[in-house]
């Protein structure tokens, strides 16, 4: 059985891969793995030119993150049903308690986005299509998903 710290070293792995890929699609990381009293967000990140959202705001954009990072035959739909009303619920306070930490952010659009990563042993060959692959240990990790404002729904 895989340790305990083995899973968050590949958790965080999976949070570099999404990192990685909000940089590239314009986003700046403004926090990682940002607690409080009520829980953590694993990426907050801010885009200031609003994109596909222009019809929506002008102000910048932020976006507080939820990864899953998993492997095959995980129980959870690939991280899809780890996200229930109690995390969303979670996972709104935490932001609520983000933004009255950070007044500045006050007048942004905000959004709830899940990104779901999937890891498998490298030398394995795979059909899924990613987004965005990299390595880690003996492991290959891909972003398979990232779902912008996935609680909108």
């Amino acid at each position: 059985m895989a340790s305990q710290s083995n899973y968050t070293d590949i958790g965080s792995a999976g949070e570099d891969l999404v990192v990685e890929w909000l940089q590239s699609n314009g986003w700046k990381i403004l926090h990682r793995q940002w607690r409080c009293r009520r829980g953590e967000i694993d990426i907050v990140a801010q885009k200031d030119d609003p994109g596909e959202f222009a019809y929506s705001c002008a102000s910048p954009i932020l976006a507080f993150v939820e990864v899953k990072t998993r492997s095959a035959g995980s129980w959870d739909a690939g991280g899809r049903s780890a996200i229930t009303v109690q995390k969303r619920t979670k996972l709104w306070q935490t932001a609520r308690i983000f933004m009255a930490t950070y007044p500045q952010t006050a007048d942004y659009s905000y959004r709830f986005d899940v990104a779901l990563v999937y890891c498998q042993r490298s030398p394995q060959s795979t059909t899924v299509p990613a987004l965005l692959t990299s390595s880690f240990k003996d492991r290959r990790l891909m972003l398979v998903e990232y779902i912008p404002a996935a609680f909108d729904s």
